[in-house]
């Protein structure tokens, strides 16, 4: 086998953060050592892009397709992705099958005087890139103003301490690894603000005839949060989920059980669709698709009426 792995990540600190993190749990459980596993940085669009949607410019492939090329073309062996980042559809050539033990999915909110959501003042302005987390918080606030932002999580702390804003949402699981935990101001169940699929996932991804990197990932695969990945992606899959698609998706397995829910908002955010299921464990593919289906359906019906 070579002896010199080459793992891609994004450059913002947090990416470095998580590429980090996987070489750490790949010299754990391999006999590599550290002068043979090496992370290299990969500009990617989405980071370039900083003042507008990512919809608009082509969607969550702009924060991977830079380090998927570089995977297709050799240049490295493995990709470090955060899952809530990447496509639902794998691209082509490339095997995505690989997650580390999931971090806490929750979402925090960051706010000037430490207020929590229901204390915000009437038509505070609330920064988020996303439809779902938007329509989320005006489910709980109708009265809120939400504002685009974007930027990696530090530049979005100073737009709030600048006054852009009054308040952030963002990942509990980012803040965490940032350790910026006395930033928050408060911490949303997965009740109150369902969370984005894969939400807290780091993903690895290789080339899908790479043999001997396809070995070394199976050992460090976390096999609860490969089900719960698989089941919570599917969702998309069905839904053909991206970033104008405000669709939120968790799951839960307690014993031999998953249990999975979802919702899917209308285009303007003025509908929403939920669902949830309970099934076997080793039914955690279907329970995804079924979902998936039964969202599609109750939103088109709702088109047709």
């Amino acid at each position: 086998m070579n002896k010199k792995i080459t793992i891609g990540s994004r450059g913002s600190k947090l990416a470095l953060l998580y590429a980090q993190k996987a070489r750490d749990i790949i010299l754990q459980n391999t006999d590599y050592s550290g002068m043979e596993v090496d992370v290299k940085t990969i500009a990617t669009k989405g980071d370039q892009v900083k003042e507008a949607r990512l919809s608009e410019f082509g969607g969550k492939g702009l924060f991977s397709s830079n380090i998927e090329k570089e995977l297709q073309n050799k240049n490295i062996d493995i990709a470090v992705h955060a899952l809530k980042d990447l496509p639902a559809i794998d691209t082509k050539g490339l095997l995505t099958d690989t997650f580390l033990k999931r971090n806490d999915p929750k979402e925090i909110l960051i706010s000037t005087n430490k207020k929590k959501l229901k204390e915000l003042d009437v038509k505070s302005i609330v920064g988020t890139s996303s439809y779902r987390r938007e329509f989320q918080i005006k489910k709980i606030r109708p009265d809120l103003s939400c504002k685009l932002i974007r930027g990696n999580v530090d530049t979005r702390i100073k737009k709030l301490k600048d006054g852009l804003y009054d308040a952030i949402i963002l990942s509990y699981a980012g803040i965490k690894y940032l350790e910026l935990e006395n930033e928050i101001s408060e911490i949303f169940t997965v009740e109150q603000i369902i969370p984005s699929a894969g939400q807290g996932i780091i993903a690895l991804q290789c080339r899908e005839d790479d043999r001997e990197i396809i070995s070394l990932l199976k050992k460090i695969n976390h096999d609860e949060t490969y089900k719960r990945a698989h089941a919570e992606r599917n969702i998309l899959k069905v839904l053909e989920g991206d970033c104008e698609t405000a669709i939120g998706a968790y799951s839960v397995i307690n014993g031999e059980n998953i249990t999975v829910e979802a919702e899917l908002f209308s285009l303007d955010g003025s509908k929403r669709f939920y669902e949830k299921k309970t099934e076997k464990i080793e039914k955690f593919r279907e329970i995804g698709n079924e979902i998936g289906l039964i969202l599609k359906t109750k939103s088109n019906n709702s088109y047709k009426r």
